[in-house]
Formats: C-alpha cells, structure tokens, sequence
C-alpha cells in the first residue's frame, strides 16, 4: 500500500503544534518554549526534557493521560508518528472486517518490547479502547511502564504489562496457551551494534542543533535493548517470523516496523519460508519521513472468517 507523505486522516497530529494551547494544558512546558527569529513560538527539540515536557502536554491534550515519564536516558518517542502505526493497523483489521475498524475490549493487542514509555498500547487503548499486552526485558522499563499504569487508574485491566524472562525468545513466555490476540505490534531495534547506535544518536543531534558532539545521552541515547541487537533489525524479525510458526492460530496478524526499505526483500523471502498465507508491506509518511510496517498471517479465509464473527462482531 502506497500513501502520501502525510500522517493518516485519522491521526490528530495533522498541523504544527499548537504551543500555546499545550502549555495551557501543561504548564511546566511553559519554560521550554520561545520566539524564534520568525516570530513564532517554538520549542527547542535538541533539548531532551522539553521533548518529554512536549509529550506529556500532548498526551494530557488528546489522550486525557494525566500522567506519563520516563527515567532519565530512555528513548522519547514522537507521539504522532506512533499514533499512525495505530491507525494503521486499525486499518489493517478493517480490511477484513468489511470496512469497520473493530473496536473495543474485545479486541486484544501485544506489544513487543513495550518499553518504559508504554506508548502504543496507551496510545491504541485511548483512541480503539483495545487491550493490551505489553511485554518487556529491562527491569527499569517495566517498573516505569508499571507506574504509569499505577498512576492512570482509567487503564486498569485494559493494559497489562508482562516481563520476558527470556531475552532469546519474542512470544515464547508471553503469549499464554488458549489465548489469542488480533494484532502483535513491534518496534524493533535496529542498528546491528552499541557503535552504530550512538553513531545514530550523534547523527540526531547534530541533526537537530548543527553541532557535533562526541557522545549523545540523555533520551537522544536510549538502551540497548531499545536501539540495537546483534544482526539488526532484520536478524531480530526473522526471528519473530519463525517464532510466529509456534502462535500461527492464536494470532490474527502479526506486525513489525521495518525502519530500512532495503531490509523489506530478505524479510519477504523469510516469510515465504515459513509458509505465511498473507503478507503485507504498509507504508507511512510523517512529513519527508517514510515509514513502514510488514504484516503477516497464518490464517486461512475459513479460519479468518470463524475469528471475524466470534471475536469482533
């Protein structure tokens, strides 16, 4: 699927942030903000904590999520450019539902790698009401994702976060015997080492300042396991497409953003390996950025069918 180079219909994050209106919401964006040379008011975007103060105002604007951090060196995430992925996956789940976004708690969704800013599955439950899964490795993350959900009580029993024991499995020790979920999501790591993600991070920051520096930190460094594994991206969902083999039946599509366009051709031959019946490459945009996502089932149209009428209708 092919899309222009603008967020999706639904998303509403179309236009330059209204400032005024998010620093009324939450004032402690207040002191990050100024007047550019041009005369608008704008917010210093190299400067980590006016990022997360960004999110925060943006979160309580759209989403009335009254609390959301993260601990000092985790990745800030850009909150328009993650509530596409949600709309398009909605989106995905309307093609075969005639048309209809299913919505709801009926509709359940894991999150791989959820991290400690817990986004997609607050982002998705706020605008579908579906429930989640988050699962997670880092300690710190869980712990942070946890106080987020503590500190929401509007997302209890809809958001569940659960840690993964094993670093070397994806939904092994996460998705539970009898249980299905319409959608897996991830966004995987993926820069292939430690030196090619700070090289990244530098890269960000010079980006954004025009300056160059020997080493990026704070929310423009992230963990590891946020920002590399060995192999890269493609090692890492490879291995998601043959460990998938194993949940075949109790998911309905299977998803990953796929961050290089060169890395879609060896994934598409993996996916064939293991026999998917459907494949899909989904394009986004957010600006001069273009994203994707891959998506794969197992199911076939009988099977797609029974799924339809018992869970979402």
């Amino acid at each position: 699927m092919k899309t222009e180079n603008k967020l999706h219909p639904s998303n509403l994050h179309q236009n330059r942030y209204d400032l005024k209106s998010l620093s009324e919401t939450l004032p402690e964006l207040k002191p990050f903000l100024f007047t550019n040379e041009y005369g608008n008011l704008t917010l210093d975007f190299a400067n980590p904590k006016a990022v997360k103060a960004l999110n925060q105002a943006l979160l309580k604007h759209f989403y009335q999520v009254h609390y959301w951090d993260i601990p000092e060196g985790f990745l800030c995430p850009p909150i328009p450019g993650r509530a596409d992925y949600i709309h398009h996956l909605a989106d995905l789940l309307a093609q075969s539902n005639a048309g209809k976004i299913p919505k709801g708690s009926k509709i359940k969704v894991l999150d791989i790698g959820t991290g400690a800013n817990l986004i997609y599955p607050i982002l998705g439950n706020s605008i579908y009401q579906w429930r989640f899964v988050g699962s997670e490795l880092n300690p710190k993350a869980i712990e942070s994702a946890q106080q987020i959900l503590r500190q929401n009580p509007g997302f209890q029993g809809k958001i569940e976060v659960r840690p993964q024991s094993d670093s070397s499995m994806i939904f092994s020790h996460i998705i539970q015997s009898e249980e299905f979920f319409d959608l897996t999501l991830c966004n995987p790591p993926f820069h292939e080492s430690a030196q090619d993600a700070q090289e990244g991070s530098i890269r960000k920051v010079r980006n954004l300042t025009g300056k160059t520096i020997q080493k990026a930190d704070l929310n423009f460094g992230g963990q590891a396991t946020e920002l590399w594994t060995e192999g890269g991206e493609v090692a890492f969902i490879r291995k998601m497409i043959v460990e998938s083999l194993n949940f075949k039946n109790q998911v309905y599509w299977f998803t990953s953003l796929v961050s290089k366009s060169e890395n879609l051709k060896p994934l598409q031959i993996q996916l064939e390996k293991v026999g998917v019946v459907d494949q899909k490459i989904i394009e986004m945009a957010q600006g001069n950025k273009i994203s994707r996502f891959v998506a794969w089932t197992f199911l076939q149209s009988k099977q797609k069918e029974a799924w339809k009428n018992y869970r979402w209708i």
